[in-house]
């Protein structure tokens, strides 16, 4: 019987990079969006549930239902779904604020903690961070500060639930060649500044929630891997 993983922001770029990935592995994907679409993956049709990880409520009950019908348990959590919009300390707002951290750090806290009641010693939470956790980037603000949360919310989550034997992990990526980072119009002076000349692929960042989600890190836990090409060295 196929495990169960939760992908967050799967529609498109690095979630749905994931739950491709998950699919081609073998895995039962609950794959969860603001939207609902589908895409192929791996001959297999993906379905996104239409849920917004800031309302917990609906969180729980999306969970609830696939855990029912399936009759599995969850394995693995991949909570990719985030927002950047560009703010400064000249044009920030708290609706923006409040929209920026509701996604990238509620809706952690909330997919994790509906996740975690159906899941069993030896499962895994791989959280998606940033390399704006670690370096300034000019007119982040609020997600570089929102993504230096995400980090500490893994270590704190890590410690609570090391006794259940759930290990909690995350992926702070740099530059990736997703829709939202081509719209930017600077993938290529990006590229340029990296030490290993190029951005990443989508794919790259998922295998990393594959390894991180396997026995073979299940000594690991608390941890922030930065992949970012040579990009940010800490």
């Amino acid at each position: 019987m196929p495990k169960t993983a939760i992908v967050t922001g799967a529609a498109s770029g690095m979630g749905r990079a994931t739950a491709t990935q998950l699919v081609k592995e073998g895995w039962d994907v609950l794959a969860l969006d603001r939207v609902a679409t589908e895409f192929e993956a791996h001959g297999e049709t993906v379905r996104t549930t239409a849920v917004d990880v800031t309302r917990r409520d609906d969180v729980r009950d999306a969970v609830a239902a696939h855990v029912a019908a399936s009759g599995n348990s969850v394995s693995l959590v991949a909570n990719v779904a985030g927002i950047y919009p560009p703010s400064n300390l000249a044009d920030f707002t708290e609706d923006l604020y409040r929209k920026v951290f509701d996604v990238n750090v509620l809706g952690v806290l909330n997919v994790t903690a509906e996740a975690v009641a159906h899941m069993e010693s030896g499962g895994a939470v791989v959280n998606f961070a940033s390399v704006d956790a670690f370096t300034v980037s000019p007119g982040q603000l609020l997600y570089g500060a929102s993504k230096a949360a995400v980090v500490m919310l893994t270590k704190e989550l890590a410690l609570e639930l090391a006794p259940r034997g759930i290990r909690v992990n995350a992926i702070a990526p740099g530059w990736v060649n997703t829709p939202g980072n081509e719209a930017t119009g600077r993938m290529a002076a990006a590229a340029a500044s990296i030490p290993l000349g190029r951005v990443a692929q989508p794919e790259e960042i998922a295998r990393w929630v594959s390894i991180l989600g396997s026995p073979d890190a299940r000594f690991m836990t608390g941890e922030t891997i930065v992949l970012s090409g040579g990009n940010v060295l800490r």
